[in-house]
């Protein structure tokens, strides 16, 4: 089997391939920052008749483990991007916030987007909770929410769309009616768009119930062909609109498919199992618990507001990292690792993703996610390990987690948003166990059902 590692054909053509049976041809049209390819991605097969092949960020945090300061920057590189290229300004922050990236440094989260400028800004769910927020993070004046895949008890989302490739297509909005009732510019955050069409099906979403001028989408890797780039021009002349598009890295895909892959055997040898110890940490009374839960007896527990799942402004944002600081001060004097992982859970990355980044060195980032991936180890591709279990918060959705290897971690912090019964947490511990984890922290954000949430509150 050939190494995935990028064949280099010229300065701007690249070529994967992956698993002997996926050839992908990358060429590079812009890259406005000179940051090479291997900073953003690399490459693994999707399980998945809709789309067989996946960018694997090393950014994000979601299939493999980061420097959790990494996935910050790359929401402001992607600010800094915004006010260079739909502002026509320069952005002063541009040269530090790369020389922080490339070295990996430890970085605050700054707003140096001038308050003037107020949009909306919506992440996608799952994968862009947490750069869509980190991208928020730059507004000195905006507001923000996520799209969620849950279906809450007794509540109607304001907008629904479609994603066509996703294992979980459909998405939901449930945000303050006054968040989105206005004319003010929409951006839309995405880790990576292919074809754009999730990008288009949200922006007729919203055109049909609350019209506006301006749409923005911002993106880390946009591959869009001629033919998809035709559509976005189709759309702004439809609807009258005007859409931006901004990204750190530019190009088109070419793929080609030599026949299906075969799930192949995972044949790693699991060493005797390490029994694990098991801390509960409950950080509820740093956050606010909502009244919104989901259509679930397995889970009764509470949503928090911090998410922005329900909407955030700028001045709860503030808030909200202060409250972070003081969340973490609990973390740090719990973790007595030498290597420390940090795993957020399914939409829930940015509270983990921040707090990883306050919890000093030698700590990694990374989330479970609903996206199954072929398996194989070899150097370069982007799942070289992995494993299912049923997720401990709805039993008949299938979660994963890859890139953790056998013995690697002294121990791991797992974060949920709600409280999660310990019996139901019984297959992905075991899973753990398998790589000689030997201490696991479950860290609970709202350990509240709707009848205790007022008097928490007050």
């Amino acid at each position: 089997m050939k190494n995935l590692q990028p064949l280099t054909l010229s300065k701007k053509k690249y070529t994967y391939n992956i698993l002997d049976s996926i050839e992908t041809e990358i060429e590079v049209s812009e890259n406005p920052y000179d940051l090479p390819l291997e900073d953003f991605f690399t490459m693994a097969a999707r399980i998945n008749k809709k789309r067989s092949f996946l960018f694997v960020s090393k950014v994000l945090g979601k299939h493999l483990p980061i420097n959790p300061n990494k996935g910050l920057l790359t929401g402001a590189l992607l600010g800094a991007r915004y006010i260079e290229t739909v502002k026509g300004t320069e952005c002063f922050e541009t040269k530090n916030l790369l020389a922080m990236f490339r070295k990996g440094e430890s970085y605050r989260s700054k707003a140096f987007i001038p308050e003037n400028i107020r949009p909306v800004v919506i992440g996608f769910a799952e994968t862009a909770t947490a750069l869509g927020h980190a991208f928020f993070n730059c507004f000195q004046s905006a507001e923000y929410f996520h799209t969620t895949r849950e279906e809450l008890k007794q509540e109607k989302p304001e907008i629904t769309f479609e994603e066509e490739h996703s294992h979980a297509t459909s998405h939901r909005c449930y945000i303050p009616l006054e968040m989105i009732q206005n004319e003010r510019e929409i951006i839309l955050v995405d880790d990576e768009m292919t074809t754009g069409k999730t990008a288009l099906n949200i922006i007729e979403s919203i055109h049909a119930k609350f019209p506006r001028d301006v749409y923005t989408v911002i993106s880390i890797l946009d591959w869009r062909s001629e033919e998809n780039l035709h559509r976005f021009n189709c759309l702004e002349q439809k609807l009258g609109i005007k859409i931006n598009v901004v990204s750190l890295l530019a190009g088109t895909v070419q793929v080609k498919e030599h026949g299906g892959i075969v799930n192949r055997p995972n044949n790693v040898v699991f060493n005797k199992r390490v029994e694990a110890a098991v801390e509960q940490i409950d950080l509820s009374s740093f956050f606010t618990t909502t009244p919104y839960s989901v259509n679930n007896p397995l889970n009764s527990y509470a949503f928090i507001k911090e998410t922005g799942r329900f909407g955030l402004t700028g001045s709860e944002n503030i808030s909200l990292h202060q409250k972070v600081e003081a969340a973490a001060n609990v973390l740090i004097q719990k973790r007595n690792g030498k290597r420390t992982l940090c795993l957020g859970t399914g939409e829930f990355m940015y509270l983990p993703m921040k707090l990883t980044a306050e919890m000093g060195r030698d700590v990694f980032y990374q989330s479970t996610t609903r996206s199954p991936i072929f398996i194989e180890d070899e150097v370069g591709y982007g799942a070289r390990y992995g494993a299912s279990f049923p997720n401990p918060e709805d039993q008949d959705i299938t979660h994963y987690f890859y890139n953790i290897p056998q013995g690697y971690y002294d121990e791991i912090f797992i974060f949920f948003e709600r409280k999660v019964l310990l019996e139901n947490m019984q297959p992905l511990l075991k899973e753990l166990e398998k790589l000689q984890i030997k201490m696991i922290r479950l860290v609970f954000f709202s350990e509240y059902r709707g009848d205790q949430i007022e008097n928490h509150n007050e």
